[in-house]
């Protein structure tokens, strides 16, 4: 890739799950001073409104079956807006790093000799099940979590997930942007030996005011997505930490306080 001659900086942003209150400091500050925001289409509404009015803001939200811009599109964008703005932000749901695209994005602006920094969001594989009272580990319950892809990309460095070590590596499994897959994620997790009676809670849109959840188990869960009609963007989060729900969902935070 050639190299390009730069008037500013990209900064990989990651705004959070969607609760303002979990925007951090150095992201709030960046998008309030922003020239350029380009921007997915899992930033919350209240986010946005955060951004310095006087910017560009350009959509490159990406959801199942329908995307704003290529993600070739995204990458050579923020690098035409660099060349002639001081401070471009690429502000992406949840952190950058974690199954955001973040590292190939950044390798690409790397390459092209365009300075780039990432600031670290919180991601909603931690904040969703703390706003419904579940754990991801826990001293009785679980001793370790494995994060993971439920919606791999064609042509990755390897043709599928490793469900078998996933189901016997970890007490704790949390898939994102599995519901879709759930039909064939869970045999596989069931014959690599999790018991059926395993508890899932599905979480959509956490953190958010619109956040709900369906609770069940390897056995039934695929069913009652199907009989609810139950849909992305959500998380999966499989173990025995799901039961501490009924225990601590009472003492949810408040959502969408004060920055």
């Amino acid at each position: 890739m050639n190299q390009v001659k730069c008037l500013g900086k990209v900064y990989l942003v990651g705004a959070g799950p969607g609760d303002p209150g979990l925007l951090t400091l150095k992201g709030k500050g960046l998008i309030e001073h922003a020239d350029v925001v380009i921007y997915d289409a899992l930033v919350s509404s209240q986010i946005l409104a955060m951004i310095n009015p006087n910017a560009e803001k350009i959509n490159a939200g990406k959801r199942r079956g329908r995307h704003s811009l290529l993600q070739e599109e995204t990458t050579r964008l923020m690098i035409e807006k660099v060349q002639t703005h001081a401070v471009v932000v690429r502000l992406k749901g949840g952190d950058p790093f974690v199954f955001g695209r973040g590292g190939e994005e950044m390798e690409d602006l790397v390459n092209a000799g365009v300075p780039v920094e990432v600031v670290p969001g919180v991601t909603s594989g931690i904040a969703a099940p703390a706003y419904i009272g579940i754990p991801l580990t826990h001293r009785s319950y679980s001793s370790s979590v494995t994060f993971v892809t439920g919606h791999e990309a064609a042509g990755k460095y390897r043709a599928d997930v490793n469900w078998e070590a996933i189901a016997q590596g970890s007490e704790t499994i949390v898939i994102y942007m599995g519901v879709h897959n759930l039909a064939n994620i869970i045999p596989q997790l069931v014959a690599a030996g999790r018991r059926v009676e395993t508890p899932v809670a599905l979480i959509r849109w956490g953190t958010r005011p619109e956040q709900e959840q369906l609770m069940g188990t390897l056995e039934t869960i695929v069913e009652q997505v199907e009989e609810s009609g139950f849909e992305a963007p959500a998380i999966a989060v499989i173990g025995d930490v799901v039961n501490l729900h009924s225990i601590l969902a009472g003492c949810q935070p408040v959502m969408f306080g004060a920055i």
